[in-house]
């Protein structure tokens, strides 16, 4: 099998690697931090604003299975592309909305699905979601893999996650695993 890796933030990764997790062809998901100049930082480093990283997922999919536009339009169904550095209550750069492409084709759908969703005028207010190569990628720490999976009943989870994984499981009903 061959696979291929997508780097995606939109927010808290709890949340995106709760649905990612349920996609069909995906095979692992990684909650991590990207795009800063830090090497390996911890969470509490990251929450403060100072190291550049936003809360990422990593997810690695067989491109035969699920396409990585697919994996693109469940992001910006997921998440508020429109919110610079804010997820709903959760405030900060380490929430922005950005895709960290790990090739020249990535970056091109990802250019083009961008150029799409503000032509068809998608949101309201113009897409913030920033493009850019993969750079300064390290997994957070192990109680955040699989976290809402361990921890669903948790209030953040319930009110946060679980709207993102129902409206996910609403719209792609056919990318669910099985």
């Amino acid at each position: 099998m061959h696979t291929e890796q997508a780097t995606l933030g939109g927010g808290c990764f709890w949340c995106l690697e709760a649905v990612f997790d349920q996609v069909r062809g995906v095979t692992r998901v990684e909650s991590g931090y990207a795009g800063g100049y830090v090497p390996q930082p911890t969470y509490a480093q990251v929450c403060e604003g100072q190291t550049g990283h936003a809360e990422v997922v990593q997810i690695t999919f067989d491109p035969a299975v699920v396409s990585y536009q697919a994996l693109l339009d469940i992001f910006f169904t997921i998440h508020d592309p429109t919110t610079p550095n804010q997820q709903g209550n959760d405030v900060g750069s380490q929430y922005r909305s950005v895709i960290f492409t790990h090739d020249e084709a990535q970056h091109a759908t990802a250019r083009a699905t961008l150029e799409r969703l503000t032509a068809e005028k998608a949101w309201p207010d113009p897409i913030v979601t920033e493009l850019s190569p993969l750079q300064g990628y390290s997994a957070a720490e192990d109680y955040h893999q699989s976290y809402f999976e361990m921890h669903g009943h948790q209030p953040y989870c319930q009110f946060v996650v679980a709207p993102k994984v129902q409206k996910f499981r609403q719209k792609f009903a056919a990318l669910l695993k099985e």
